[in-house]
């Protein structure tokens, strides 16, 4: 059985004339906000991406005039891709058997070491490659199989239920089964892949008194209101973090740490507080060295390297802070292999 592998994620705008329709896209979405009656959200988030694109494609200027996201999440991809093919390559006997006539033409010509099992897809909730495409590709491919893995750990309705329902509304047919991983804020391959890059950011200042700052995307307090599992997610990942890093072999038990959110827009209530806020409040305490850890998110893009690494490290330095941004999971080694075991227990469910 040929087995698919499909990472959802956000996507991005990949080049300066995409900005704006990948705003219209997002703020189309009612499944993360509602801009007044049904009829009136196309019209409205027309209106929201037209007024914020220039704004939005100068910070995107400032960062290399696009989203990274698209291009990590092919490393990503790519790496998860090999790491699970390694050591699932056999010979074309193994697989099907010593009967030749069973054995297809493509088999025959093609070396044991390249047929592989896996093989992994992305697709984007609001900009291209959309998840709808990838399908067709999926189709193609002739997959029989196929694990969905969300590349947000913790679950919201506003990414992992959004884009699990673009996905289901775009199965035009039953070509093949499919198994969803849909949170794993707590899994500790996932955990270890944090603590490691945690720590290596500790290490880079030269100071023992340093506190951590887990600074989330922010999401409208209704939404924890009527349920949504988000906050108790994040917070879970940071419990099961701070207990890694005080054990061994990193031993670091003296380590404060507090929970902010970013990213925030509109005249709704925000869950707070807010990362910025929490910079200026931290200083007045007297905190001089703060590693601030983008704790829901799996890649660099632009709350990473425009909203981390450019305001907020510029906000710190004018309030006499050394902030210090931990590296972001990208391709760790550990991170690929988390996402391996995540879709190989997965597989071992049925």
């Amino acid at each position: 059985m040929r087995t698919g592998i499909l990472l959802l994620n956000l996507g991005g705008p990949d080049s300066l004339e995409a900005v704006r329709p990948f705003l219209y896209n997002l703020f189309s979405d009612r499944e993360i906000i509602q801009l007044g009656p049904p009829f009136l959200q196309k019209p409205i988030a027309w209106f929201i991406s037209t007024m914020r694109s220039s704004k939005s494609c100068n910070m995107y200027r400032q960062i290399g005039g696009k989203s990274p996201i698209l291009d990590i999440t092919r490393a990503q991809a790519g790496a998860l891709e090999k790491a699970l093919n390694e050591g699932s390559n056999t010979t074309s006997d193994d697989r099907r058997g010593t009967n030749d006539e069973r054995r297809t033409t493509e088999d025959i010509r093609r070396p044991a070491s390249d047929i592989r099992r896996f093989k992994v897809y992305i697709g984007m909730r609001y900009w291209r490659p959309f998840i709808k495409d990838t399908i067709q590709d999926i189709i193609r491919d002739g997959i029989e199989h196929l694990i969905v893995l969300t590349l947000y750990p913790h679950y919201s309705k506003t990414t992992t239920g959004s884009s699990v329902n673009d996905f289901k509304r775009a199965l035009t047919s039953e070509q093949f089964t499919v198994q969803y991983i849909e949170e794993w804020h707590d899994f500790p391959l996932y955990i270890d892949a944090l603590a490691e890059l945690i720590a290596e950011g500790v290490a880079e200042f030269k100071e023992s008194d340093i506190t951590l700052l887990y600074s989330a995307h922010n999401l409208p307090t209704s939404f924890i209101k009527e349920g949504d599992p988000y906050l108790d997610h994040i917070k879970n990942t940071i419990q099961h973090v701070n207990a890694r890093l005080a054990d061994a072999p990193y031993s670091m038990k003296e380590l404060k740490s507090t929970l902010a959110f970013q990213s925030r827009s509109g005249p709704v209530e925000w869950l707070e507080p807010s990362t910025d806020g929490t910079i200026i409040k931290m200083a007045g305490e007297g905190v001089k060295n703060l590693l601030i850890v983008p704790i829901s998110f799996v890649s660099d893009h632009i709350e990473t390297l425009y909203e981390i690494d450019i305001l907020f490290t510029d906000l710190a330095r004018k309030h006499g802070i050394n902030l210090k941004r931990c590296r972001s999971l990208n391709t760790s080694e550990k991170f690929i292999h988390a996402l391996k075991q995540l879709v190989l227990s997965e597989i071992e469910k049925g």
